[in-house]
């Protein structure tokens, strides 16, 4: 029941944030853009541009924290796969979001909720290809995944 109550508290957490940040800034909450826009070339209006950003990774960060502070344990985080796996993963799925413009905060939860066509295509895509590699992972006996 915990793991229900914590995927249930994260789940609605997400959507607050998505919301907090349209309402606030007018804009969508991908975090591979938020994330992406902190990194160099820095204009002279950098800090003034990006304050919110800061605020919103800030969170990201402060998330596990308060976690820690609340049950006494730090969240559990379970990694099944080889540095190498991982790493490649990690290029694959910045690669995508480029291509895709957006990523699954994004596209996934902002996109779909403002009924977006092209968000539509993405979640589809992204969600088809993740359980296509899920599969083809388990299949092969790779990355920790049978």
């Amino acid at each position: 029941m915990h793991d229900f109550l914590a995927a249930l508290l994260g789940g609605a957490m997400i959507g607050a944030a998505a919301i907090i940040v349209m309402a606030s800034n007018g804009r969508v909450m991908g975090v591979s853009g938020i994330v992406s826009s902190l990194l160099p070339p820095f204009g002279k209006d950098w800090l003034t541009q990006n304050g919110w950003r800061l605020s919103f990774l800030g969170g990201v960060i402060a998330a596990p924290l308060t976690y820690l502070a609340a049950f006494g344990v730090p969240p559990v985080v379970e990694m099944n796969a080889g540095l190498t796996l991982l790493i490649a993963s990690g290029l694959f799925v910045g690669v995508g979001t480029v291509i895709g413009s957006g990523c699954t905060s994004g596209h996934g939860v902002c996109g779909l909720a403002r009924l977006s066509g092209r968000s539509l295509a993405a979640t589809l895509i992204f969600m088809t290809t993740a359980i296509a590699t899920v599969l083809i992972m388990r299949i092969l006996g790779l990355g920790g995944l049978s």
